[in-house]
């Protein structure tokens, strides 16, 4: 990455802290996820773009997730265009692409990101280890019912991932990804006998508690 300098270190010292406020599955772990993915994408694709509008537009795009979780791609994508430190850095048309980007990030969309931009996020966000998958739908579920046991919550992550990475998905390819691609024969795979979907997530997550690491 050849990022400004002062750019990265404004955002590592004043964006980066606000993600302790939301859950890990969102957390700051995810957000050095999706920036680092959303380079591996420009290299493997060559895409020529600007990476400081890269790099911020990842760094912000979960930002509000522990205000609205349903809405935070507006909320986030807000908050990154209110950010008047950003002028130093960019002009007020590519706030305007980066904003839109972020709104459009989210796999679930129903419609096309609007720019190279959001589809590199939107692309980036997404899970590529099965180990992820099965991490964050738990805790993301434990979030939103905190009440729910663990057998419920298991069974919630297998039709959430089966609706975003079956066959029939919505989860979408925008560029060549060759990690991607590996990860969804992987999930696939294991989403076709619910009952081994289900043992191999109750497996997982026991092993992180045992170690803490949820």
């Amino acid at each position: 990455m050849k990022i400004n300098e002062e750019l990265k270190q404004y955002i590592e010292k004043n964006i980066f802290p606000i993600y302790d406020k939301n859950e890990k599955g969102h957390g700051i772990e995810h957000i050095l996820y999706v920036i680092a993915r959303s380079f591996e994408l420009i290299q493997e694709n060559n895409i020529d773009v600007n990476e400081d509008m890269v790099y911020t537009i990842a760094a912000f795009h979960d930002i509000g997730h522990h205000i609205d979780s349903k809405n935070h791609e507006v909320i986030s994508a807000q908050i990154m265009y209110d950010d008047k430190n950003l002028l130093k850095f960019f002009s007020e048309e590519q706030l305007l692409v980066m904003k839109e980007a972020i709104e459009d990030h989210r796999a679930s969309s129903k419609s096309e990101p609007r720019s190279i931009y959001g589809k590199i996020v939107s692309s980036a966000d997404r899970n590529n280890t099965v180990q992820d998958c099965l991490r964050r739908t738990y805790t993301y579920g434990k979030k939103l019912s905190p009440e729910a046991t663990d057998e419920e919550l298991f069974l919630r992550a297998y039709d959430v991932l089966n609706n975003k990475f079956g066959e029939n998905g919505y989860a979408k390819f925008y560029f060549k990804d060759t990690k991607y691609e590996n990860f969804l024969k992987e999930i696939r795979e294991l989403l076709k006998e619910k009952d081994n979907y289900l043992n191999t997530q109750r497996n997982y997550i026991a092993e992180l508690k045992k170690t803490r690491k949820i």
